[in-house]
């Protein structure tokens, strides 16, 4: 029997191309699924990268040119919230071991923590009066040091490498107002001090209704004044190393709450700042001021002002009207009357009239936001001021500065912040 070999198997072209066809689809599927697994690694990266490092660095506001960062933002939104948190921790202290009912302040922290929107608006507005300070500081020629950023936390954490600095009384003298015949016939025996329009009231006499027609100025005893001396050798609550412990400690912990080193050093330096920058302005000012005595009557329209004025004319007392009809309850049982302060105290509407209405004159209503006025100032005098009281008149100035400041500078905001706002940390 004869052997049988296999026949060869003939490989045709069109056999060939197919094969072709076939390895080249093989190669396209690979590419394709090749390309789709970069794509998606890509786009898993462009996304963290997009949340974690190209969002941060988007400006949430622009001030003459210098951006505000998301993460320098969402930073000190962060610190702000924890700041919160610190004060709520105090007013829970003080109610277990005290017994001092905290209740309404617990509870306004507590709001002001769920407002997450407002806390983001309060910060942003705060950095970019920050960059506006520094910028004016920049003018001036005014610098912070390291070091002196430096001896600021170590005060903050009560730490003082000289030794704690020890409080000395030293007597200040100022010059108090009196009244003639006519204004003391004006003012009220009786009346007692009361609240003015600002945080910061502080009345400084009573007048002397014995005074003759010509108005003078008397001396007033001494004040005491709490002025810090130069650091003595009295022994410090801990040493370097422990005060380094403890701000280490609290890095570790703020950096927790993505809150940076540099973040809280800059909050120091811009209190720095800030607080040369209001010395160096208040070099211009003086230490006298226009103090006054009125009084007044506060309504909640202009009608009703009109209406008391009307009454006024036709001789009705003032005092009376002021008890009946005045909604300031700091000062309607008094007569309406706000005993002598700088008119600088006062907000702008209320201060201008108290230094251009004519003595004794009820003047027409001025509109503030509290409501509309019915003032007759009763005596004013340029007189020196005390070491608060100037205190007060270099923050209101400042104030002024940094409002007139916004207005004229060009400054953006972009509503991505709204979408980006901090929620923690969330402390119990």
């Amino acid at each position: 029997m004869a052997n049988q070999s296999s026949t060869p198997k003939i490989v045709t072209k069109k056999h060939i191309a197919r094969l072709e066809r076939e390895r080249q689809q093989v190669r396209l599927i690979r590419t394709i699924a090749i390309s789709g697994i970069v794509i998606v690694a890509l786009l898993l990266v462009y996304g963290y990268l997009k949340l974690n490092v190209l969002s941060t660095r988007e400006p949430v506001a622009e001030v003459n040119g210098v951006e505000i960062t998301t993460k320098e933002w969402q930073e000190r939104v962060r610190l702000e919230r924890v700041n919160l948190y610190n004060q709520l921790s105090r007013y829970q202290f003080f109610q277990q071991s005290f017994g001092m009912d905290t209740t309404q302040q617990q509870q306004e922290i507590a709001m002001q923590l769920s407002l997450t929107e407002t806390i983001g608006q309060q910060v942003l507005d705060q950095m970019v009066n920050e960059i506006l300070i520094r910028q004016e500081a920049e003018k001036r020629g005014i610098t912070v040091s390291d070091d002196e950023v430096e001896n600021l936390l170590q005060e903050a954490y009560g730490f003082y490498p000289d030794g704690t600095p020890t409080p000395t009384l030293t007597p200040t003298e100022f010059a108090l107002p009196t009244l003639n015949a006519e204004q003391a016939l004006l003012y009220p025996p009786t009346s007692t001090p009361t609240e003015v329009l600002t945080s910061t009231p502080e009345p400084t006499s009573t007048p002397d209704t014995s005074a003759t027609a010509t108005a003078t100025a008397t001396i007033a005893p001494p004040t005491p004044t709490l002025v810090p001396e130069a650091a003595t050798a009295s022994p410090t609550p801990y040493t370097l190393e422990g005060y380094e412990t403890r701000f280490q400690e609290t890095i570790t912990e703020f950096k927790s709450y993505g809150i940076s080193e540099e973040t809280l050093r800059k909050v120091y330096e811009i209190e720095l700042i800030r607080n040369k920058l209001k010395d160096d302005m208040a070099k211009e000012l003086s230490r006298t001021d226009t103090q006054v005595l009125l009084r007044h009557i506060l309504v909640p329209n202009e009608l009703a002002a009109q209406t008391i004025i009307d009454r006024l004319n036709r001789g009705e007392d003032f005092a009376k009207l002021a008890a009946q009809f005045s909604t300031d309850p700091g000062s309607k049982d008094a007569g309406g009357v706000y005993d002598w302060a700088p008119a600088s105290n006062y907000v702008p509407e209320f201060r201008d009239a108290s230094l251009t209405q004519e003595i004794g004159v009820v003047g027409q209503p001025v509109k503030t936001d509290f409501g509309y006025h019915i003032i007759q100032v009763i005596g004013r005098e340029e007189l020196s001021i005390t070491d608060s009281q100037f205190e007060q008149k270099k923050q209101t100035t400042f104030d002024e500065w940094v409002t007139t400041a916004r207005e004229s500078a060009d400054i953006q905001t972009f509503d991505i912040w709204k979408e980006r706002v901090p929620t923690e940390p969330v402390l119990q």
